[in-house]
């Protein structure tokens, strides 16, 4: 089974639209067609951002947000990296590679392409939500 990583922006767009976030946490992680790594620092951003004020005013996100990382929780499999890297600008998404480091997770998805420049991290391949559906699709 693949293991991925999915940076908190990806769990924020499922939440708010149906799109490859939503697609990829609903078929993919909590069908259990592809293995979730977090660290004990993802899952606390997880929660921190989804508990933001802006998103309160969604209506539902608070509700959907608590289910989400309820089913998450669950079936993920927490790693705790070894190593502390210093390889991004935003300083907060080195734990990230740390995660992939640790996990040898075999995807980290991310919108986020300002700060993470390269398709790989060591035999971590880092793709956006829809190069990362668009390959698993055509494999299906």
């Amino acid at each position: 089974m693949q293991k991925i990583i999915l940076d908190s922006n990806i769990i924020v767009s499922a939440l708010i639209q149906k799109g490859y976030p939503h697609y990829i946490i609903y078929e993919y992680v909590f069908e259990e067609q592809a293995q979730l790594c977090l660290s004990n620092t993802l899952w606390d951003e997880y929660c921190e951002v989804l508990a933001r004020e802006k998103f309160v005013k969604i209506s539902g996100f608070k509700n959907n947000s608590d289910i989400v990382l309820n089913r998450l929780m669950k079936i993920a499999t927490f790693y705790e990296p070894k190593i502390q890297l210093n390889l991004i600008n935003d300083k907060d998404d080195n734990k990230l590679l740390e995660l992939a480091d640790e996990s040898k997770a075999d995807y980290l998805i991310t919108r986020n392409h300002l700060d993470f420049t390269t398709k790989y991290y060591e035999n971590t391949r880092i793709l956006s939500p829809r190069e990362f559906f668009e390959e698993n699709n055509k494999n299906r």
